[in-house]
């Protein structure tokens, strides 16, 4: 999703170009995605430390198995299904036909907007409390954690508007300084843990007094583990920047499916070690709210145990790869939301446009920071159900998959993962409701913008191409002085009811026998497409010449036929209707979901946008 040029940006979307011109090697692009992923080892252990306590390096396990036999599989097989970079969604979206495909897109928009926006607010309040709990840091910023999030909030704005350039580059740098740094830390206090082993047993004598029998410790660890969802972030992101990895088809999926188990193996390595090493080694109170170990916990263990140059230069790197996680994020906003919304006519223009969006995401990341108050763990409800979310659709994805090609064994074991996933989901809803709370907002939002735009942009010809079969192309082509068609809405298509609807244009229109006419027929095939390809076939009914149309909507067919044989002849066609019944508003209600409605004056509204002068403008007639 993170684009490498400011115009790159809309370059890797479901529905973007598949090859970029630039292309990486999987590891390049795996720092890319472990911007995002990896920098979560900056909050992670802190925040498992509150919420697990002293089973946080118990329930962490649990996690890292969900991630490498969970996750990781499923992830695996989005990659191989989905080798363009559309993800989940698009894959849930093939699988959910016609309205409720789109309706459960947005939904899903809604959820993935949660996680990038938190990724965005979450990482830079991680980030400005590493810079305030440096000891360099002068005391008179103490208590401005908002304040500092907000500038580092306007600033990353302000890089995506002057233009962020070379993302790659900067990536491999970021994330390889902040792994090899995170490995000191790691083994340095794991070491000293080993030359201590008194910390150990004090550690297991705490989990006997507090849980008395190994299966009371799993069932807690089992309870809390979804709350550590935190470290399971990443994988959508490795699936969308598969087009960037080099090399053919089958290279490519096999080199997305290395990237998301390196990365997969390298943070499940840092999680388990981590949350060993800050649970035995920092004080429970340090965790806590205000402590000097919160939200940085991996931190408070550089400057502790490395001395606090070392630290400082531990807490530089985190606050770059948090800093540029959001930058990570924000691009895979304004790159995610042109790629669905535009194409189902629910984005007004300037949706496509990078600037306005940074602007608006923008605006909604400060007013999430000021809802929070740049605390780290109170967002981490609402970034782990967006996670969950992306996750549970790809799950559901992968196992209807499997089912609909008759893999039974694949179907078992995909369909026991997804519940395992909604587990986890449902318990981080039950424990913090705020994540879909907030999904909900930007649910709701999506929603209403998107049926708001669908309506204002309806009367637009809507039409990618326009493709006669070679009868309807003679049709045409022998057509000559005017041209008059009739609008049929095809019932029995039986001699009857053509021979009924010429006797009433006949009469209505005073059309002369002796002028040819041609009859045509729209059939909608799925309404809620926007833009679809108007596909033309001739036919010979009863001696009638036929026009038979398929499209999504009725009007806008219509409307894109008269001008392509007005620009095929060069002669304005004439196309003749008799009233509909019924309420108005019914009719307008019908057009925006059925694609028919009030089709004589639609089609005229449509006509009138798409050719402004009216003596070029085909002629409609109702009667």
């Amino acid at each position: 999703m993170e684009g490498l040029q400011q115009e790159d940006l809309r370059a890797l979307g479901p529905h973007g170009s598949q090859s970029p011109e630039k292309q990486y090697s999987w590891w390049r692009v795996m720092c890319l995605t472990g911007v995002d992923y990896f920098s979560s080892l900056g909050y992670q252990p802190g925040i498992a430390a509150l919420a697990a306590g002293s089973v946080s390096p118990v329930a962490t396990i649990l996690l890292v198995l969900l991630t490498l036999l969970g996750a990781l599989p499923v992830y695996r097989r989005v990659a191989v299904e989905s080798p363009y970079g559309q993800g989940s969604i698009a894959m849930l979206e093939g699988l959910a036909p016609r309205w409720w495909g789109k309706l459960v897109v947005l939904v899903l928009l809604g959820f993935a907007a949660t996680d990038f926006v938190i990724t965005i607010t979450l990482s830079a309040a991680d980030a400005s409390a590493h810079i305030l709990e440096n000891p360099f840091v002068p005391r008179a910023f103490s208590g401005q954690q908002v304040a500092v999030t907000l500038f580092l909030l306007a600033l990353l704005s302000a890089v995506f508007l002057m233009g962020f350039t070379e993302a790659i580059g900067v990536a491999v740098l970021v994330v390889g300084v902040y792994l090899v740094l995170n490995a000191v830390v790691v083994v340095r206090t794991i070491m000293y843990i080993l030359a201590h082993p008194n910390l150990i047993v004090d550690w297991e004598r705490m989990l006997t007094v507090q849980h008395a029998s190994p299966l009371g410790l799993l069932g807690v660890s089992l309870l809390v583990m979804p709350r550590l969802a935190l470290g399971l972030s990443g994988f959508e992101t490795g699936v969308a920047v598969m087009p960037l990895i080099k090399g053919d088809l089958p290279v490519r999926i096999r080199d997305a499916k290395r990237l998301l188990t390196t990365a997969a193996l390298i943070m499940s390595a840092f999680l388990i070690c981590s949350s060993f090493a800050t649970i035995i080694l920092i004080p429970e109170k340090e965790f806590q709210p205000g402590g000097k170990a919160n939200g940085r916990a991996l931190a408070y263990l550089a400057h502790a145990y490395l001395g606090n140059g070392f630290g400082t230069l531990y807490d530089i790197s985190t606050i770059g790869i948090l800093w540029f996680a959001g930058a990570s994020a924000l691009a895979g906003l304004i790159n995610l939301v042109p790629r669905y919304l535009p194409r189902y006519g629910m984005a007004p223009d300037w949706t496509r446009a990078v600037r306005p969006l940074v602007l608006v995401f923008t605006v909604v990341s400060f007013a999430i920071t000021l809802v929070f108050d740049a605390n780290v763990d109170a967002q981490g409800g609402a970034y782990a159900t967006g996670v969950l979310v992306l996750f549970l659709s790809a799950g559901v994805a992968v196992t209807v998959h499997a089912h609909r090609t008759g893999r039974r064994g694949r179907t078992r074991v995909f369909g026991l993962i997804t519940l395992v996933l909604a587990y986890t989901l449902a318990d981080n809803i039950r424990s913090r409701p705020e994540g879909v709370k907030i999904a909900s907002l930007f649910i709701a939002a999506i929603i209403v913008m998107s049926l708001i735009s669908r309506a204002t942009r309806s009367t637009e010809l809507r039409v990618s191409d326009v493709r006669l079969d070679t009868l309807a192309q003679e049709f045409v082509s022998e057509s000559t002085g005017e041209i008059h068609l009739i609008a049929n809405d095809p019932r029995r298509r039986d001699q009857a009811e053509y021979n009924a609807m010429l006797r009433e244009h006949w009469y209505t229109h005073r059309l002369r026998s002796s002028e040819p006419v041609m009859f045509v027929e729209v059939t909608v095939q799925d309404a809620s497409e926007f833009r679809s390809e108007l596909r033309v076939r001739g036919d010979v009914r009863y001696g009638h010449r036929v026009l038979r149309v398929e499209s999504a909507t009725v009007p806008n067919a219509l409307a894109a036929l008269l001008l392509y044989i007005r620009d095929r002849t060069g002669e304005v066609p004439n196309i003749y209707f008799h009233w509909g019944e019924g309420n108005p508003v019914l009719a307008m209600l019908r057009y925006l979901i059925f694609g028919g409605g009030d089709i004589p004056g639609m089609t005229r509204e449509v006509l009138r946008e798409a050719e402004p002068d009216p003596t070029r403008r085909p002629h409609v007639h109702v009667g």
